[in-house]
């Protein structure tokens, strides 16, 4: 059975942190592969900046450097509309139905997971790796804390802690120093040169 880490998000761009997150991920729960999947439209906050399809190529432009088993699942692109993650799995698991699916998350989640959109649905089908943020507290909520396990043992409906990237990075903040004209720290090279390029976040 392959263990498949799922990280999703705006990657609005996409910066180290997200890579050091991956990187993470593979050493600590023995996957497989890592798999990008960038929203269309999130739930959660509005996305500002360039269309779905131009961080899509950000993306591939940030993963085809990194020399690890990384890749991008445009699910949630090409299905266009708000991007629900128990849509995306549910696609996922019917195309794999042998793979095992954990999601990676910052600790900035851990407090709105039980606002996200059936969430018992998404525990059915995968568990949750949750990775410090040092300004969020990596606070369970109470519905949660039976499900928390010193490891993952590949099975669904578990939450397991990785250690933090120790990278200070928000994408927020890359976006509007690039706005600004300042220096954007963070970035892979080929982003940041895909970006000059094609004049982005001006």
């Amino acid at each position: 059975m392959k263990r498949i880490g799922l990280l999703g998000g705006a990657f609005n761009p996409p910066h180290l942190g997200h890579l050091r997150l991956a990187e993470l991920a593979l050493e600590h729960l023995e996957l497989d592969e890592v798999r990008f999947i960038p929203t269309h439209i999130s739930p959660h906050k509005p996305t500002e900046g360039p269309a779905s399809e131009v961080r899509l190529g950000l993306i591939e432009e940030a993963l085809a450097a990194s020399g690890h088993p990384f890749r991008v699942e445009s699910l949630e692109i090409d299905r266009g509309g708000t991007s629900y993650t128990v849509d995306t799995l549910e696609a996922l698991q019917a195309r794999e139905p042998d793979a095992a699916w954990i999601f990676l998350v910052g600790s900035d989640q851990l407090a709105i997971l039980p606002t996200w959109y059936r969430l018992e649905r998404i525990l059915e089908l995968a568990s949750m790796a949750v990775a410090p943020r040092p300004e969020f507290e990596a606070q369970v909520p109470n519905a949660l804390a039976p499900r928390v396990k010193p490891h993952w043992s590949g099975c669904p409906g578990e939450m397991v802690f990785l250690p933090g990237t120790q990278l200070a990075l928000a994408s927020s903040q890359i976006r509007h120093n690039l706005s600004e004209g300042l220096v954007a720290s963070g970035l892979p090279p080929q982003v940041l040169n895909a970006i000059q390029r094609e004049s982005l976040y001006r």
